[in-house]
């Protein structure tokens, strides 16, 4: 299954390019299901973001932004242990990689190979979710995912987002590396333009990685997740800050986690990963990939 979107015939011809990762053998959720995620999300986007009439597939358009002239190529699936080289080969040839997983730890993977294929240039992360992943009493696991990352992240650049389920030893490991972290009340407190005009003055000098776990998302409207946490973000504030930031700033790579179907109602939380995804695409400031 490859997204509709996909417009493109090879990695050399795409601007941004597309895969998926059914893994999730790094998950330690009691909640199973996240190697369904990259089809998923695939089949909502086919399903609800392209209408039929007298015989021609017709997309809708973004909210803002725009697709035209932003060559997709969906890639497919891959295995875990393909995921390095195919995002180094990606980022080498000046394009944009968006991962679609699977378990939060693949992020760690592409970090390393986004740090090795921009000469060991560290990044701003970028991370949404409900819980911080900077376990640093297990390794390896989607908990330790900033933990495992650490040689390649700015941290004095970088900022957790929607975080409300943290342990106090994330939290401990947070302050020492002075990574910043956002709440949803801490939006609610301050205002969402606020937080977003923060991230983009914090992160403006460097090249940014976005992740997206959907669980930062409230499971009232995003159940479908492996680690759901109540108290999160709305669909519409997140797409909203994730635009603004794609407009603002270089984004070198995304990836969109934890999507877990089995536990989706009338597929609503598919429905807004493919949607966050369209929107992220069409605010997205393709240069990078057009200096090559």
């Amino acid at each position: 299954m490859k997204l509709l979107h996909s417009n493109a015939e090879s990695i050399f011809k795409a601007d941004i390019v597309v895969m998926g990762v059914p893994d999730e053998s790094k998950s330690h959720a009691k909640r199973k299901g996240a190697s369904k995620g990259p089809d998923s999300l695939r089949t909502a986007s086919n399903t609800f973001e392209f209408f039929e009439r007298d015989g021609k597939t017709i997309p809708i358009c973004p909210m803002k932004g725009t697709l035209e002239n932003k060559k997709i190529l969906d890639f497919g699936n891959i295995t875990r242990d393909g995921l390095y080289r195919l995002i180094f080969d990606i980022v080498t040839a000046k394009k944009i990689p968006i991962t679609i997983g699977g378990d939060h730890s693949i992020t760690t993977i592409i970090l390393q190979a986004v740090n090795e294929a921009l000469d060991g240039d560290k990044v701003s992360l970028i991370y949404f979710d409900a819980h911080p992943d900077f376990v640093s009493s297990t390794r390896n696991y989607y908990g330790s995912v900033i933990t495992d990352s650490s040689n390649y992240i700015d941290f004095k650049k970088s900022v957790l987002i929607g975080t409300r389920a943290a342990e106090q030893e994330e939290l401990l490991n947070a302050s020492k590396r002075g990574l910043e972290i956002v709440t949803p009340l801490d939006i609610l407190e301050v205002g969402i333009n606020h937080v977003v005009k923060k991230i983009i003055s914090k992160c403006k000098s460097n090249k940014v990685y976005l992740s997206i776990d959907l669980d930062c998302m409230d499971p009232g409207v995003a159940p479908g997740v492996s680690v759901p946490a109540p108290g999160g973000l709305f669909p519409l504030d997140l797409i909203y800050m994730i635009k603004k930031i794609t407009e603002n700033l270089q984004v070198v790579g995304m990836d969109i986690v934890e999507l877990s179907p089995d536990y989706d109602i009338n597929q609503n939380t598919a429905n807004h990963a493919a949607r966050i995804l369209m929107e992220t695409i069409s605010s997205m400031d393709i240069s990078f990939g057009r200096t090559t």
